[in-house]
């Protein structure tokens, strides 16, 4: 696609020199009376045509020896600079074109603060911008181009007044080369960090061209092993722009068609890059798969991120914009209830603008959204934004991450460590051990997300020990409503959960023939989060006299009203009985030793029926229910201790008949 640079120059050339294309024109069409003068710039706008810089910049030399005063020579020498990125150079051009002739093309004066704005000379670019905003009748796309630029002038002459901390580390041997590595990913625990190392290869015609393969590495005793290739994934093709789903369990990346069609070991995609998903099993991850419709068009998909809540992924896909100029915009869809993905939607206009937006990231604690942009107000390029979730569940306009975070240069693919206390870039700093390396930073307290933890463990068969692939649910327990889905590795039975703060929750671990299981993780504030929670989890085979206590049923103190959190954990005991109708099942009420026998007899049956009741009320089965009271007969830990008279003071779901 043409420059804006480069259209400004031939809208001067054929509206306002009548040039054309043959290279004739008159004398008096330019500032230059000179005939030499003329025909070198005439052979450099033929050369320029021809996209030769070198020998435009040449007969521009020629052009300007004969006559220092040819003002259309330094614009064109100007345009050209700025198309190859020496904008220094640029800048003087254009300067001198316009000391020559100030108000001969007032464009030049946009050309010149778009030039000092990519240089970071933001006072400067501010005041060239603002005279080609007051000039007669300035093109309206410039304009509107000009705005931007003195409105993001105004930000980064603010921010850089107050910058911010950042202080880059190299991630050393044991993960950068002499290659680029980019694009990292890491599990929500931590523990294993994958990233896209692209390198120079030869094809199957002797031709050289660029590999890009996947390497993880693994942390251990502080610091990151030799990162080894993803053997199972990497194909003769490439593969990059990955994310791990926070548990690790799936993998999501993009994989492009080359010259020679789709790679072997992966199948045929729908357009020119597609998205992929990878279950691992094991330690493998397994032959992966195209998403297909409607995630993936004919068109360019690329830079997933997987949300903790293991329904929602955000995208980039490559669109176009108003104008009808490609534009890279943010895309989200969810996994349905049916397993299939919703028709993905564009996140909102405060988040993707009419230019770029890329590298997008959606933190463990699914509320903080990080992504890199060139259309809203910053310092040049690329600048890398965080956006927050509001409570009723839209996002909040981006903030800038800030100065020298950002810089004129292109800022892109963040990653935030899952405790928010890092960050993770890729760059080609001075210590970099060759291309791009990855660097890490700590993160400044405005730009971190929100604190959060875990659980992580292992689900097995409580009579065999036999690892188990089991599905899990995350529930607010003030709203029922599940916000993480997940399931633990079929072969290895790991598992891991992300646990936000904020909020209290219901866990529940099911699979087919076992009961489930119930825990709750009451996280109400930041001050909660404490270290994350390491739990095996065991699932009883349904059989008679298998039980399991009901941590997520509440009641009232010595009383037996049920608590509104008691609906999710209702919700679990209804869909478990009508899967497994042969089932009969006792509620058991069961208190600790303080009172008097008769009233925690008659306590324990009163919240054992209530219970009853209200599974009745709501679709359960009559003939295979029934209840009782235990008062303090069966206690499962010491009444000594009020932690013990905790443990002890619980409903239980217990199996009685299998029919």
């Amino acid at each position: 696609m043409m420059s804006v640079k480069k259209s400004v120059f031939l809208f001067l050339l054929f509206v306002i020199f009548n040039f054309n294309f043959s290279g004739r024109a008159l004398a008096q069409d330019y500032t230059s009376g000179n005939p030499a003068a003329i025909r070198a710039f005439d052979q450099a706008v033929h050369y320029y045509d021809q996209r030769e810089n070198e020998k435009a910049l040449e007969a521009l030399k020629s052009a300007l020896d004969k006559d220092p005063a040819f003002v259309e020579a330094y614009t064109l020498r100007a345009n050209i600079y700025d198309d190859i990125r020496k904008f220094d150079l640029s800048v003087i051009n254009y300067k001198k074109a316009i000391e020559l002739k100030p108000d001969f093309f007032i464009n030049n004066y946009f050309s010149l603060g778009n030039a000092e704005f990519r240089l970071a000379q933001y006072e400067e670019a501010k005041v060239n911008m603002q005279k080609f905003t007051a000039g007669t009748k300035p093109n309206p796309v410039l304009l509107s181009k000009a705005n931007f630029i003195i409105e993001s002038c105004d930000f980064a002459i603010e921010a850089m007044k107050h910058p911010v901390a950042f202080k880059p580390i190299n991630l050393g041997d044991s993960i950068n080369t002499k290659d680029d590595e980019i694009l990292p990913t890491i599990t929500a625990d931590g523990k294993y960090l994958l990233f896209e190392r692209q390198f120079a290869t030869t094809d199957m015609y002797g031709k050289k061209s660029r590999g890009e393969d996947f390497y993880i590495s693994e942390y251990k005793k502080n610091h990151w092993t030799k990162a080894a290739p993803l053997s199972e994934l990497n194909t003769a093709g490439n593969e990059g722009a990955s994310c791990f789903s926070p548990d690790g369990q799936y993998l999501f990346f993009t994989g492009c068609e080359s010259n020679f069609g789709y790679p072997e070991g992966r199948e045929k995609g729908l357009g020119s890059c597609d998205l992929y998903i990878s279950k691992k099993s094991g330690s493998k991850f397994q032959t992966p798969r195209d998403l297909g419709i409607p995630i993936n068009t004919k068109g360019y998909e690329t830079q997933p991120s997987f949300s903790s809540d293991g329904r929602t992924l955000y995208f980039i896909r490559k669109v176009k914009n108003a104008a009808g100029r490609d534009n890279q915009d943010i895309y989200v869809s969810f996994i349905n209830d049916n397993s299939s993905w919703s028709e993905p939607m564009q996140l909102p206009a405060n988040i993707n603008t009419d230019k770029d937006e890329f590298s997008v990231f959606i933190h463990p604690d699914n509320q903080t959204l990080y992504f890199s942009s060139a259309g809203h107000p910053g310092f040049g390029g690329l600048d890398i934004f965080m956006s927050r979730r509001r409570e009723d569940g839209s996002w909040g306009d981006p903030v800038n991450l800030g100065y020298p975070i950002n810089t004129s240069n292109d800022e892109s693919s963040l990653l935030v460590s899952p405790d928010g206390s890092v960050a993770y870039f890729a760059s080609n700093r001075d210590d970099s051990r060759g291309g791009l390396d990855l660097y890490q930073f700590d993160l400044y307290d405005g730009a971190k997300p929100n604190r959060l933890t875990y659980l992580k463990g292992i689900v097995f068969d409580a009579d065999t020990k036999k690892p188990l692939g089991a599905s899990f649910e995350l529930i607010d327990l003030a709203t029922s409503k599940t916000i993480v889905r997940s399931v633990s590795n079929d072969v290895s039975g790991e598992f891991l959960v992300c646990l936000p703060s904020g909020k209290s929750y219901a866990l529940n671990v099911s699979k087919d023939s076992y009961l489930f299981y119930s825990d709750n993780f009451r996280l109400k504030d930041t001050a909660s989060v404490k270290a994350p929670f390491v739990k095996d989890i065991p699932l009883k085979p349904i059989r008679v006299g298998q039980s399991i206590v009901l941590k997520n049923i509440f009641y009232e103190v010595d009383k037996y009203d049920l608590q509104n959190e008691s609906e999710a954990e209702m919700g679990k005991i209804i869909a478990f009985m009508k899967k497994n109708p042969t089932v009969k099942v006792e509620i058991g009420g069961h208190t600790d030793n303080t009172g008097s026998k008769e009233h925690n007899q008659q306590l324990s049956e009163n919240r054992a029926k209530n219970v009853y009741d209200h599974l009745i009320q709501n679709g359960a089965d009559a003939a295979h229910l029934v209840y009782k009271g235990y008062a303090d007969s069966k206690p499962i830990a010491v009444n000594t201790t009020e932690a013990g008279r905790a443990q002890n003071r619980r409903t239980e779901f217990t199996i009685v008949a299998v029919n």
